[in-house]
């Protein structure tokens, strides 16, 4: 069971691409209209490479690939790109107890926090106001609260169920450029559902300040730099909710970032009833959907609001993500109905 980890990439021949990011860094032909030839040809004469790199961050499988004519700069640029990911893995990660996030969970209080922290914050605390609370970072108490009793295989106690909703709320984040503080006994940030997100949009502008026009970027939400090597959209698959090797279709990104929530991540009930996505104003999982797929302008926005419209459901969520330009959203219902925003491409 996988915390964040949803979306497969259909990239090229599925297969290759899965044991080239395995294998870590490599060069890798395949077709494509290039200058002079096709890709093959091409890779032949030195004039375009694809450069691959795949290393574990933020509780997820990180991917990174990269066309360029110059194997060595797109060497250059992932490795670039990967020490980037590494600033932010040291800033918001659960997982380090020296990360800044880790520091003001411990403490209630972290003094020069890093812009991206605060960026990441005040980005969650917007969506929390425009979701009415259905998006909200202080969540973590009930998710230590249900991880706990799932290890017992038990539902939590009512008394600590209670408990843990008292101490959520995101409005209890004192957030400036200096400072930030958590107000009240047992506030606890997590930002697995937006952290992911603009780790690839991080990783993005690395990649463009070293001249990279095209390139996938997966860190558990999907980034796109330009397009394909075939010069074509990227092809992105949407992992069926229910079957674990299936595929509900594919979407195509042409500029835009993809974010998948489902209830299938992580689960408490073999049942899928209860899993990681709570909603922070009952502290139990909502029961009409399965899963959420967002394309937005960045990967921050997809990711924070596939959680955000998982939890406030299919009526309320198709209302918030027509309220935002450039986002749009494909539900699955329990029942396994799909709906989606006449903006999001859908191929079955």
């Amino acid at each position: 069971m996988k915390r964040r980890k949803f979306i497969f990439s259909l990239v090229g021949t599925a297969a290759a691409g899965l044991t080239a990011w395995k294998l870590g860094l490599l060069k890798q032909a395949g077709t494509a209209t290039v200058p002079g030839g096709n890709l093959t040809g091409a890779l032949a004469a030195g004039r375009w490479v694809k450069v691959s790199r795949s290393t574990h961050a933020l509780g997820t499988q990180v991917a990174l690939t990269v066309y360029h004519h110059d194997q060595e700069l797109a060497e250059k640029a992932i490795a670039s790109a990967f020490d980037e990911l590494e600033i932010v893995e040291q800033l918001m990660s659960l997982y380090r107890p020296d990360s800044q996030l880790s520091q003001l969970n411990a403490t209630g209080r972290l003094a020069d926090p890093h812009p991206y922290l605060v960026e990441v914050l005040r980005t969650a605390n917007d969506l929390s106001e425009r979701s009415r609370g259905a998006f909200d970072v202080t969540v973590q108490p009930l998710w230590t609260l249900r991880h706990h009793s799932a290890m017992l295989g038990q539902e939590p106690d009512e008394a600590a169920l209670a408990q843990a909703l008292r101490n959520v709320d995101w409005r209890r984040i004192t957030l400036s450029d200096r400072k930030i503080e958590l107000r009240g006994d047992g506030t606890g940030i997590t930002l697995n559902g937006i952290a992911q997100g603009f780790a690839a949009d991080a990783v993005r502008r690395v990649l463009v300040t070293h001249g990279i026009t095209s390139a996938l970027i997966d860190t558990g939400e999907i980034g796109t730099l330009g397009v394909h090597a075939q010069k074509r959209d990227w092809s992105i698959g949407i992992k069926d909710p229910r079957e674990a090797e299936a595929f509900l279709g594919t979407t195509r990104l042409n500029g835009r970032c993809l974010a998948t929530s489902g209830d299938y991540e992580t689960f408490f009930s073999e049942d899928f009833k209860q899993h990681h996505l709570l909603d922070p104003r009952t502290g139990s999982s909502p029961a009409e959907l399965s899963s959420v797929s967002i394309a937005a302008t960045t990967a921050m926005q997809a990711d924070a609001l596939s959680t955000a419209v998982f939890i406030a459901g299919l009526e309320d969520g198709m209302e918030l993500v027509k309220s935002i330009p450039g986002a749009d959203a494909l539900f699955v219902t329990k029942q396994g109905r799909i709906e989606r925003t006449t903006g999001f491409p859908f191929s079955s």
